[in-house]
């Protein structure tokens, strides 16, 4: 975790190298010997990061190297916000204090390059180095056998009703009686009826895999006398194996002197464990997965020191699947593994362990931050990545944008196992996800070790500890006076509404350097003015608080990446926020207001087209969506405008900007509640919008378009909420090659019959039809809507026939009827019986008389 925190420090530093040149050209040579010393510093870390924790010199000298690349962010952070303090304030003293805060800054940082030299130094000094040596050699500490366990143990073992593969051990000298032992639990009624075979065994020093194959063979009955003499080694384990797989098993293998009888013999055996294991490495998602056969043996020694546990399976299995398919490769895992098995008695944590220390400085910073939220929660992806950027954990690609790279990120931590998709969007994406209970331990512990968060409720209030990163899960009363002493503290997280309305003075105040303060869902009604001089925000959540104003001084906020502040009172926000040049994702409802005369004179003229960096914007409309600003933003992927009865009449140029906006993904145009009769401003055909996956339009449309060349080439997911159609849709709609999702509800439309011709619809999986008033009739001929999954009818009153071949098309999951005529309820009700064998769907709901 140290090789992460020095490397994010490292980028940052040559940020500020190149955008503060001049303002640090004093200090230029003793700031490059910091950089210079902290790069060899992070090339030591790798292999001490996975050590410390299990020797103190180790943990010792690196969380010293933790401690002083926080301090040395901590100067340079500090000097930045006093130096911006200082320039709110008169000219004639400005030079003199630049001079003396860059005396101070030059002095800080040649204090933290002495402290570096002497880290450095222990490293020789106090063996630190040998120490590495010795733990990156190949020796591996034997593993510790357990003790035999009494009869009654090993029954419950045998009895306990898992259904992967166990393997209960009884070891001791020789006259122990371990082989009475094992014998009365093998003849034991419970345990004989338990197992479909049993079979029972000799190895003794002297052996043949074969001759262990063919006793084993022999005991289950399924070999004739001429087989038995015909098959070889191969043969013989591929017969048992099929034999077994269906089985529940007993196998007692006697007198066995060497672990290498139970390896060699144990590859023949059905395991679940072992073909989850070759699933997760070789090929995902199929149950041919084959392992090559000089990597078997390895491959079975390392699902053994998993325990059986699917967790620690899957996880070891991500790690191999992004390595090499080499014994050498794996033998490397074995030895790791075997290492951390033998620091301590949990070998679940042990594998996770393993997996954690393995993956890329980069990734580390963004699995233990899944750790920051509470137990159990479904994490929404965009949110999550948002905070990754803010908080400068994402590796840098080239000229790829931060947010597509953070998506592999995420992806890569899913194809390791250690987080979980919790659900998808509807283009295929992971829209939320969720930690498993012994990883978010595992980020929890490390988290704590490595300063990197702490939860609020485990601080210790009666003595002062420096944080960097603080969340409030439980319901408690905050105390601000704890965070006057976390003045390093750089983001402040709630998901708890219990929350002190002082603490925001407290925070603006006291905790100069936040970068991200995310106040969701808490009952707070004000922002202060001084939210301003938070220079280093780049993340500010104020989603579903009571807050009615947002201060001018929002506009000082330089640095700020995403502002979110739907579901909030605020209805007019400052003009300053057009200055915030770095946002990329604004999110609101709220209605700009113009910019003052006094302002234009200082600023000169704002408008939306000054940020450029947006990717993500929510407004509600008015004149800013109008003129050629809105067209300047040229990496906007996500648009959302919540349409007025004002901007109605101001929309001259909309049409001509959205055309520019060839990044969309998303463009959702709604009227403001109340005013849903709202006409749609006119637009413009989407046919250079290839990136354009979803579309929603809602409210009055001048006319329909029935132009196949208006929709976007790639349009997955189409949502038409609009008056005054009179005409059958589905005729163009139907021609869309890549069409999902569909979602209709034509208020006040005439449309009587609609039809979906055979051919039509290839890709549809979803069709919801709702407030359809005058529809009688849906007509889908054979061919048309072969993949549909789920149908939903609501609101359509006067349908009075639903044909049966819709209800046969074979994808079909979950249908869902609502409000429908009488004629059609009891054509459904004489059907009842016979439903089952007229819809294929596994979900039926609503259509019945009694359904609520």
């Amino acid at each position: 975790m140290a090789e992460s925190i020095v490397t994010v420090f490292l980028e940052k530093l040559t940020d500020l190298l190149s955008q503060e040149a001049f303002l640090l050209s004093r200090v230029e040579e003793q700031v490059k010997l910091l950089s210079n010393e902290l790069e060899w510093m992070r090339l030591c870390l790798k292999d001490a990061d996975a050590k410390r924790r299990y020797d103190p010199r180790i943990k010792l000298w690196v969380s010293q190297i933790r401690d002083v690349t926080y301090d040395a962010e901590d100067v340079i952070d500090r000097f930045m916000f006093e130096m911006n303090h200082q320039q709110q304030g008169s000219l004639k003293c400005l030079k003199f204090l630049k001079l003396r805060f860059v005396h101070k800054l030059e002095s800080r940082i040649r204090e933290i390059n002495i402290k570096i030299e002497k880290i450095m130094a222990n490293k020789s000094r106090y063996g630190v180095e040998t120490l590495l040596a010795a733990s990156s050699s190949n020796e591996v500490v034997p593993h510790k056998e357990r003790r035999a366990p009494i009869v009654e143990e090993v029954n419950q073992n045998l009895l306990n009703g898992e259904m992967r593969r166990a393997v209960v051990s009884i070891v001791g000298m020789g006259g122990l009686g371990k082989t009475t032992l094992a014998k009365k639990v093998y003849n034991d009624n419970d345990v004989r009826q338990c197992f479909d075979c049993h079979a029972w065994i000799y190895v003794s020093q002297e052996y043949t895999i074969r001759e262990l194959l063919l006793g084993v063979a022999v005991c289950v009955r399924i070999l004739s006398e001429e087989e038995r003499s015909k098959m070889d080694e191969s043969e013989l384990g591929d017969r048992l194996r099929d034999y077994l797989t269906t089985k529940k098993y007993l196998i007692v293998m006697d007198d066995m002197w060497r672990n290498e009888a139970w390896d060699r013999l144990g590859l023949y055996f059905p395991d679940s464990s072992w073909e989850l294991f070759l699933k997760k490495i070789f090929l995902a998602g199929s149950a041919n997965a084959v392992c090559p056969r000089e990597l078997e043996e390895l491959g079975k020694k390392i699902v053994a020191n998993c325990g059986g546990l699917p967790l620690a399976i899957v996880v070891l299995g991500g790690l191999l699947s992004r390595k090499e398919k080499t014994p050498l490769s794996w033998q490397k895992v074995l030895d790791s593994l075997t290492w951390h098995l033998n620091q301590g008695p949990d070998s679940c944590l042990g594998v996770l362990a393993l997996s954690y220390n393995d993956m890329p400085y980069y990734l580390k910073s963004c699995f233990l931050y899944c750790g920051l939220f509470p137990e159990d929660s479904e994490i929404w992806t965009d949110k999550l990545i948002r905070l990754w950027v803010a908080e400068g954990f994402i590796q840098r690609r080239g000229e790829e944008i931060a947010e597509d790279v953070a998506e592999d990120q995420l992806q890569e931590l899913i194809d390791r196992s250690m987080i979980q998709v919790a659900d998808r969007s509807f283009d295929g994406r992971v829209m939320s996800c969720r930690m498993h209970d012994l990883l978010r331990d595992l980020a929890i512990s490390e988290a704590k070790d490595t300063k990197f968060f702490e939860g609020y409720e485990s601080i210790d209030s009666t003595s002062p500890v420096s944080v960097r990163r603080l969340t409030i899960h439980q319901g408690k009363k905050t105390n601000s006076k704890h965070l006057h002493t976390s003045r390093s503290l750089r983001s402040f997280i709630c998901f708890s509404v219990c929350f002190q309305k002082n603490i925001l003075r407290s925070l603006h105040r006291r905790v100069k350097l936040l970068t991200v303060l995310d106040l969701e869902g808490m009952t707070i009604n004000t922002i202060p003015e001084g939210i301003g001089e938070l220079i280093h925000l780049k993340y500010l959540c104020l989603r579903r608080t009571r807050i009615k104003r947002l201060p001018s001084s929002i506009g000082r906020l330089t640095n700020l990446q995403t502002l979110d502040f739907r579901s909030t009172l605020i209805e007019i926000i400052p003009s300053t926020i057009w200055k915030l040049h770095h946002l990329r994702h604004l999110y609101g409802r709220g209605v700009v207001s113009s910019q003052s005369v006094i302002d234009k004179c200082r600023n000169g003229p704002l408008s939306v087209g000054h940020l450029t960096n947006l990717q993500s914007l929510c407004l509600r409309a008015d004149s800013w969506c109008c003129g050629e600003g809105l067209g300047k933003l040229i990496e906007l992927r996500e648009l959302t405008i919540v349409w007025t009865e004002i901007a109605q009449t101001k929309n001259q140029g909309f049409s001509e900007s959205v055309k520019k906006l060839t990044a969309l993904q998303s463009l959702c145009l709604y009227p403001t509640v109340g005013e849903e009769m709202l006409t749609v401003p006119p637009l413009m055909p989407f046919s250079d919008h290839t990136y354009l996956y979803h579309l929603t339009i809602s409210g009055r449309l001048e006319r329909f378009p029935d132009e196949i060349e208006f929709y976007p080439p790639n349009l997955i997911s189409l949502d038409l909420q609009c008056w005054n159609i009179e005409q059958d849709p589905m005729v163009t709609l139907e021609k869309l090659p890549n069409l999902r999702f569909l979602i209709l509800s034509l208020c006040s439309s005439m449309v009587k019959k609609m039809v979906c011709t055979s051919g039509g619809f290839q890709q549809l999986e979803t069709l919801k039809l709702w407030n359809l008033k005058e529809l009688k009739e849906l007509i889908v001929e054979e061919g048309a809507m072969p993949d549909l999954k789920d149908l939903v009818i609501d609101a359509c009153p006067k349908m009075k026939r639903l044909s049966h071949g819709l209800l046969q098309r074979k994808n079909l999951q979950h249908l869902k009827l609502y409000d429908l005529s009488p004629e059609l309820m009891d054509e459904l009700s004489r059907i009842e019986g016979d439903l089952e064998k007229i819809c294929l769907a596994t979900s039926i709901h609503g259509w019945r008389r009694t359904a609520s």
